[in-house]
């Protein structure tokens, strides 16, 4: 990579914080030692121990976002913030800044949108064996449904353009956003590559914010929510099955009833079956039309994608002419085909 051209990319560093004053400034002065002509913004997310006074000694530039939650923090951040490239990372000191350069030429290598820093051990310092277990489960879940483009999707140490973060359509409000990014990537076939980096544990004083069952449930809603946005047939196409299930089991003991005595006595139980099997055909139809819309929005997010200037790589693509290629001008013809 040039490193001319390295220096004069405009990079943004983006450290959405809750209560992280004993960690963020060593953090920002750690991304300043390693991309010292990247921007550091540092967006306040209500807290109530010094975080931003820290922030701002330490040389960031500090923001803040009222509404609680690490998706709306990111939605402002990538909404506010003109740069070229993005590296999001966490304020709690357990990603190391100085990997940040590793990232930048990964993604100008590959030519990627999005590279994630998966994390070397994150089940030995998850900390709680509740979040280590989790993270496998949910990992392992993503994979069965979206795809297996990614190992790590709860990673908060990633790398963006510009055309990536501005054609993110980000909806969620908490710790989910990051599975978001990568059904985003996913379902848009974006190219994107991932990086193992080393994964440290919180230092003395600094208190995670997650709740094991809490936002293992949110995680369990959002997966919930992107399958029937991103995959309907699918989703609709399980709750088809299952309703069909139920209305089969239902029915076969007044069916085998009726056939050995002629008679329908549970009139109820039978109604009922036929309910599940007519709500299960309504399911399966709502989930062949949402698949064609589906399949528009696709095509609008990725259109959307598109529209957005690529700068960064396609002034890497074009050489300056050379006396040995010069450029050809065609100029126009006199007569009928230049009028």
């Amino acid at each position: 990579m040039d490193d001319a051209a390295f220096c004069n990319m405009r990079i943004a560093v983006l450290l959405p914080c809750y209560n992280e004053a004993a960690t963020i400034a060593a953090v920002v002065r750690g991304f300043r030692a390693a991309l010292p002509q990247a921007r550091i913004f540092v967006y306040d997310n209500n807290s109530t121990d010094g975080t931003a006074l820290a922030a701002m000694l330490a040389g960031a530039e500090v923001r803040r976002e009222r509404r609680q939650g690490k998706g709306h923090v990111v939605r402002r951040m990538f909404a506010d913030i003109d740069a070229d490239l993005y590296i999001m990372a966490d304020g709690d000191g357990t990603y190391a800044p100085q990997d940040a350069e590793e990232l930048v030429r990964t993604l100008l290598t590959e030519r990627v949108d999005m590279v994630v820093g998966t994390r070397r051990g994150v089940h030995a310092n998850a900390g709680r064996q509740g979040h280590a277990f989790g993270n496998r489960l949910f990992n392992l879940l993503y994979r069965r449904l979206f795809g297996t483009g990614f190992t790590d999707i709860f990673s908060g140490y990633r790398i963006f353009t510009r055309r990536f973060v501005k054609s993110f359509p980000a909806i969620s409000a908490g710790f989910e956003i990051e599975t978001e990014m990568s059904v985003h990537a996913s379902r848009l076939n974006l190219p994107v590559a991932e990086l193992e980096l080393d994964y440290g544990r919180r230092p003395e004083g600094s208190v995670s914010k997650l709740s094991t069952f809490r936002d293992g449930f949110r995680i369990l809603r959002m997966f919930a929510m992107l399958m029937k946005e991103t995959r309907p047939f699918a989703f609709f196409g399980f709750v088809a099955l299952c309703l069909l299930a139920a209305g089969f089991s239902f029915s076969v003991p007044v069916l085998i009833e009726y056939v050995e005595t002629g008679l329908v006595p549970r009139m109820p139980t039978w109604m009922l079956s036929l309910m599940l099997v007519s709500l299960s055909s309504v399911s399966l139809t709502a989930g062949i039309i949402l698949d064609s819309v589906a399949r528009g929005r696709n095509e609008l997010l990725r259109l959307n994608y598109l529209a957005q200037p690529d700068q960064l790589f396609s002034a890497q693509s074009v050489s300056p002419p050379s006396a040995d290629h010069p450029v050809i001008v065609e100029r126009p013809r006199s007569g009928s085909a230049a009028a």
